[in-house]
C-alpha cells in the first residue's frame, strides 16, 4: 500500500508516498481503531488544507529560507502479507530538507561524499571541493577548501574536529587544519584515491601524524616525517579499496572480495568477511560500513546485511593467533540494494535504492527508501517502517551517488544524494501534536500541549485551542465546542469575536450564547447586538435569556429596541417581555413593571424586591396575588408597615380565595398579627381549605366559639365540632358525637385520655356495651389506664364480640409484661441501694485525719499529746467527731446519769 504525501514547500511534482508492508492479522480493535484513525485523519486534513494554503504559498515563494520543512505524516509498521490492512502509527522521525548555503551550492556543483562532526559537517563535491556548514546548511567562513581538481571520494574528520582530510580520483590526499596550518598535508598518488581514514588523534601534540588511504589494490599508512612523508603497504592485492572505516584501534576496510578487519595496536590483519552478493557490481554498488559502537561494526553489501563483533581471544595453546579476532553475530537478507546503513539507537537504518539493476535495465530508478529493522529477535528482523524519501533527480541517480551518515552522539541521519540533503532527526513535542491534529485528536493534542507548553517552539496552546474549536464546529460538535470555548479563548478579545462569528456563519448562535463573556472580558458592541438581533430572529426564547444576564452597557439598548419594535407587534407577548427587560436595563423600572403585570410574568417579584416599587404594588395587590399567591403573601408580609394588614384585606375582599392565602400567611408567620381577622379566618379555613382548619381552631383563641361550632356543625365537620365541644367543655356531647357521628373508638379512648374525667370512661363504657367493635377496641386499648375488669365485667354473655380471645390474650400479656416491668425496676432499684450502701460504708470507712489542733468532743482537749506517757487511744464516729478512749465511759455514763 502506498500514501502520498505533499511536502510542504513544493508543487504536486514533489509528491513522494511512503511503501508499507503491513503487519500480520490484527484484532477488531486495533482495526478498528486504524479504521476510524483513517476517517479523522482524512476530515482533518480537509480541514487543515485551507488554514495553511497561504503558509505553504509563502514556503514556496521563500527560496532563500534556512530550511525546507515536510513531516512524514504516516510512518506505519510493516511485517507480514500484503493484504492485511495498515495500523497508522505514529512517526518516530522528522524529515526536513536541508537548504540554506546548499541551494547555492547545488545550482553549481554535487555533493559526492559527507562527513559529520557534533560541530559542524564537511560536504565533497564532484568539482574537487570541501565545504564545512553548520547542521543547518550555512556555510562557515572561511572554511572552503578547494584542495582537488576532480569529485571527492570521501572525507574523514579527527575527534577534536581540527583537521579534515579528503582524498579525490585525481590522486591527492589533503589534511587541512580548521582553525591552524601547522599540521597542513598533501599527498599525491599514480592512482586515483577512493577512501581515507584520519587519525582520531591527529590534532593532538605530541602524537604521530596519520592516515590511512585507500586506492587501486592496496590500503596504505602516510605518516609525516619530519623531513619528508613516509608511505607503507598495510595490505594489497584482493581488488580495489572503496571504503574504510576507523573506531578507535580498529580498522575495517571492503575491496571488491572482502571485508578486512585490521588492529592498528597489534598492526594485523584479525579477522575477514567474505563478499555473499558477487551477482552485483562492486564499482556501482559498493559496500557500506559503519561502526555501531566501539566493537560492532554494521556491513551492508548488497542485499544482505551483517552485523560483526570484535572480542578478545585466548591464546592459551596458540601465542601466534592475534589479541582479537571477528565473528559474525547477525547475518540476513533484505529485498532491496542496501545503498547506506547506520545505526539508530535500538534500530537500524537503511537506504534502499530502488532502480536499474543489471536483471531489470528497462525501468528507471525509484525514489529511494530509507527502511528501520529491529535486530533484536532471533528469527528474521522486523521491519519497523519505511519511508520514501523525495529526493530531487532520484531518476538519474546510480546507488553509489547516495549515502547515509549519522551524526555521533545524536539521534540524527543525513541522507546525500548530488543534489539533495534530508536531515531525519526524531520527532519532537511539536511534532507530535501536529500528528494527533493531522488525525483529527484535538482532544488530546489540547491536553498534551497544555501540560508542556514550555516544550512548544511552532505552536501554542492557544492555536491548538483555536484549531481543536474549527474541528469541532466543522464536525458538528457544536455544544462541546461552545462549552469549551471559556477555557480555550480566554480574554483573547480577537479570537473570541473569530470563534463567535465562526458559530454565526453555521448558524448556531444559540448554543455559544450563553458563552460569550460579558463580564471581565468585553467584545465589540457591534459583536453583542448582532448576536441579540439573530438570537431574536431565529431563537427568541434564548434572546430573551441572554438579554436578562447580558449588562446593558455591552450594547445599545436603543438600537435592539428599535429592531425588536420593527420586527414584532408591540402587543406580542414576546416584545413585550424584551421591552419589560430592556426597560430594567435602561433603569424604567415602573414600565417594566407594567408591562410584566401585563404579562403575568412571574419576575415581577423581582423587580418590586430589587427596586422598591412597594407604592406600586399598593394598587395592584390583586393582580399581584392572582399572578403567585403564596409568593406575593409572603412579599405584603415583610412590608406591614407601608401596607397594612387592613389595607390588602380591604382590597381583597372581592376574591375570598386569595384573601384566605394572605390570611393564612399571616397567620403561620404570627397570629397576632391578624389576631382581628381570625373569627373571618375559621369561615375561610371552612371554605378553602378544610385540613387546615383543625390546626386554626388548636391554634387560635380569637374567634367566637359558638360561630365556630355553628360553622362546623352545618359543614358537618366532627372532628373540628369535637374538638370545638371540648374547649367549650361539653365533654359529653363530644363523646357522643364521636361514639355516634365519627364511630372511632381510638378517638374516642385519646379524648378520655386527654380530659381524664372518670365520669367520660363510665359514659364511654356505657356507650359501647352494645357496639361489639367499640368493646374489642376498648379491650385493646384501655388497659393501662382503667382497669380491664370494669370493662369486661359490664359485657353481656350473649353478645358476640369480634377478635375477643385475641383481645384477652393481649390484656394478660400487657398485665404481664407490667409486671415483668415492675420487677425489673425493683431488681434495678435494689441493686442501686445497695451500691449505694457500700459506697456510704466505704466512705465512712476511710480514715480521719486529726492534728493537734483536734480536740475530744468529751472533755475538749487536744486528741494529740506531746506527752506520751499520758496518750491514749482515739474513737472516730461516722460524724467524723473524735474522742480519747478514756472519755466515752465518761460519756455514757453523763449519759445515763441524765436519764
Amino acid at each position: 500500500m502506498k500514501t502520498c504525501l505533499a511536502v510542504g514547500g513544493y508543487s504536486s511534482e514533489s509528491v513522494f508516498s511512503v511503501n508499507i508492508q503491513p503487519h500480520p492479522p490484527e484484532t477488531f480493535v486495533s482495526r478498528a481503531s486504524s479504521h476510524i484513525a483513517s476517517c479523522m485523519e482524512d476530515r482533518s486534513r480537509a480541514e487543515r488544507e485551507d488554514e495553511q494554503s497561504d503558509e505553504r504559498e509563502d514556503e514556496q515563494s521563500n527560496e532563500t529560507d534556512s530550511e525546507e520543512t515536510y513531516e512524514l505524516t504516516s510512518e506505519t509498521s510493516s511485517s507480514g502479507e500484503d493484504d492485511e490492512e495498515d495500523v497508522d502509527e505514529e512517526p518516530k522521525l522528522r524529515y526536513d530538507r536541508i537548504t540554506a548555503d546548499l541551494t547555492e551550492i547545488f545550482v553549481r556543483d554535487a555533493a559526492s561524499c559527507l562527513a559529520t562532526h557534533s560541530k559542524f559537517v564537511a560536504l565533497g563535491t564532484h568539482w574537487g571541493n570541501v565545504y564545512v556548514l553548520d547542521h543547518q546548511g550555512n556555510k562557515i567562513r572561511d572554511k572552503e577548501f578547494r584542495s582537488h581538481t576532480t569529485t571527492v571520494n570521501d572525507i574523514s574528520i579527527d575527534s577534536s574536529g581540527d583537521y579534515i582530510a579528503s582524498c579525490s580520483d585525481d590522486g591527492i590526499v589533503s589534511v587541512n587544519g580548521l582553525y591552524s596550518s601547522d599540521l597542513d598535508m598533501k599527498s599525491a598518488h599514480d592512482f586515483p584515491v577512493r577512501a581515507v581514514a584520519l587519525d582520531p588523534q591527529y590534532g593532538r601534540k605530541g602524537e604521530r601524524q596519520y592516515y590511512v588511504l585507500g586506492g587501486g589494490d592496496r590500503v596504505m599508512l602516510h605518516e609525516k616525517g619530519f623531513f619528508r612523508a613516509k608511505t607503507t603497504v598495510m595490505h594489497s592485492g584482493e581488488g580495489p579499496v572503496r571504503v574504510i572505516k576507523r573506531q578507535g584501534g580498529i580498522l575495517a576496510w571492503a575491496n571488491d572480495v572482502c571485508v578486512k578487519f585490521y588492529d592498528c595496536t597489534s598492526c594485523t590483519v584479525i579477522g575477514s568477511i567474505n563478499r555473499s552478493d558477487n551477482f552485483l557490481r562492486p564499482d556501482m554498488y559498493r559496500c557500506n560500513l559503519c561502526w555501531k559502537d566501539s566493537v560492532t561494526l554494521l556491513i551492508g553489501w548488497g542485499k544482505t546485511v551483517m552485523i560483526c563483533c570484535v572480542t578478545d581471544q585466548l591464546r592459551d595453546e596458540d601465542k601466534k593467533l592475534p589479541l582479537k579476532h571477528v565473528q559474525i553475530s547477525r547475518q540476513f537478507q533484505m529485498d532491496f540494494i542496501i545503498a547506506g546503513i547506520c545505526p539508530l539507537i535500538d534500530e537500524i537504518a537503511l537506504l534502499a535504492y530502488v532502480g536499474v539493476t543489471e536483471e531489470n535495465t528497462d525501468t528507471c530508478a525509484q525514489s529511494p527508501q530509507l527502511h528501520f529493522i529491529s535486530p533484536k529477535q532471533e528469527e528474521e528482523p522486523l521491519e519497523v517502517s519505511a519511508v520514501e524519501l523525495p529526493i530531487r533527480g532520484y531518476a538519474e541517480y546510480r546507488c553509489d551517488d547516495y549515502h547515509l551518515v549519522h551524526v555521533d552522539g545524536e539521534e540524527r541521519l543525513l541522507v546525500v544524494s548530488p543534489k539533495d540533503i534530508i536531515l531525519a532527526k526524531p520527532c519532537d513535542r511539536d511534532d507530535h501534536l501536529e500528528y494527533l491534529m493531522d488525525r483529527g485528536r484535538y482532544h488530546e493534542a489540547m491536553v498534551e500541549a497544555e501540560q508542556s507548553s514550555s516544550l512548544l517552539n511552532r505552536h501554542s496552546t492557544e492555536e491548538i485551542g483555536l484549531h481543536y474549536l474549527k474541528f469541532l464546529v466543522k464536525t458538528q460538535e457544536y455544544r462541546i465546542a461552545a462549552a469549551l470555548c471559556d477555557h480555550i479563548l480566554g480574554s483573547n478579545v480577537k479570537n473570541w469575536e473569530n470563534v463567535v462569528s465562526l458559530f454565526a456563519q453555521h448558524h448556531q448562535l444559540h448554543i455559544i450564547s450563553p458563552y460569550i463573556p460579558h463580564d471581565q472580558v468585553h467584545l465589540s458592541p457591534s459583536v453583542y447586538e448582532t448576536v441579540l438581533n439573530k438570537l431574536l430572529i431565529s431563537w427568541p426564547k434564548t434572546f430573551l435569556q441572554v438579554l436578562k444576564v447580558w449588562p446593558c452597557d455591552l450594547y445599545s439598548v436603543d438600537n435592539v429596541e428599535k429592531f425588536l419594535l420593527s420586527e414584532f407587534d408591540p402587543d406580542d407577548a414576546l416584545c413585550c417581555e424584551a421591552q419589560a427587560l430592556l426597560d430594567i436595563h435602561a433603569q424604567r423600572y415602573e414600565r417594566a413593571f407594567f408591562k410584566f403585570l401585563k404579562l403575568r410574568h412571574e419576575n415581577v417579584f423581582d423587580l418590586i424586591i430589587d427596586h422598591n416599587l412597594v407604592d406600586v404594588v399598593q394598587q395592584n395587590v390583586v393582580v399581584l396575588m392572582d399572578i403567585d399567591p403564596k409568593r406575593s403573601a409572603d412579599f405584603l408580609i415583610t412590608v406591614l408597615d407601608r401596607i397594612p394588614v387592613a389595607e390588602c384585606v380591604k382590597r381583597l375582599r372581592d376574591r375570598p380565595d386569595l384573601k384566605h392565602t394572605y390570611l393564612e400567611a399571616l397567620f403561620l408567620k404570627n397570629p397576632v398579627l391578624c389576631e382581628d381577622f381570625h373569627s373571618e379566618l375559621v369561615e375561610l379555613y371552612a371554605e378553602y381549605d378544610r385540613n387546615g382548619l383543625l390546626y386554626f381552631l388548636r391554634s387560635s383563641n380569637s374567634y367566637p366559639l359558638e360561630k365556630a361550632l355553628a360553622i362546623c356543625k352545618q359543614r358537618h365537620f366532627y372532628e373540628e365540632e369535637v374538638f370545638v365541644l371540648g374547649r367549650m367543655g361539653n365533654h359529653r356531647k363530644a363523646l357522643r358525637l364521636i361514639i355516634e357521628e365519627l364511630e372511632n373508638v381510638e378517638m374516642a379512648v385519646d379524648f378520655a385520655v386527654e380530659h381524664d374525667d372518670e365520669e367520660l370512661w363510665k359514659d364511654l363504657i356505657t356507650h359501647s356495651v352494645d357496639r361489639p367493635a367499640f368493646i374489642t377496641g376498648l379491650l385493646q386499648n384501655v388497659g393501662t389506664h382503667i382497669s380491664p375488669i370494669v370493662l369486661i365485667s359490664r359485657i353481656r354473655r350473649d353478645l358476640v364480640i369480634p377478635e375477643l380471645r385475641e383481645s384477652l390474650i393481649k390484656i394478660i400479656q400487657d398485665y404481664n409484661l407490667q409486671l415483668s416491668l415492675l420487677e425489673g425496676f425493683q431488681k434495678i432499684l435494689v441493686s442501686d441501694c445497695m451500691s449505694l450502701i457500700r459506697r456510704f460504708r466505704t466512705a465512712r470507712c476511710r480514715g480521719t485525719y486529726v492534728d493537734r489542733k483536734t480536740v475530744c468532743g468529751g472533755c475538749h482537749c487536744p486528741v494529740i499529746c506531746v506527752d506520751i506517757r499520758r496518750a491514749t487511744s482515739l474513737v472516730v464516729r461516722y460524724n467524723k467527731t473524735v474522742y480519747h478512749e478514756s472519755c466515752l465511759p465518761q460519756m455514757e455514763d453523763a449519759r445515763h446519769g441524765a436519764l
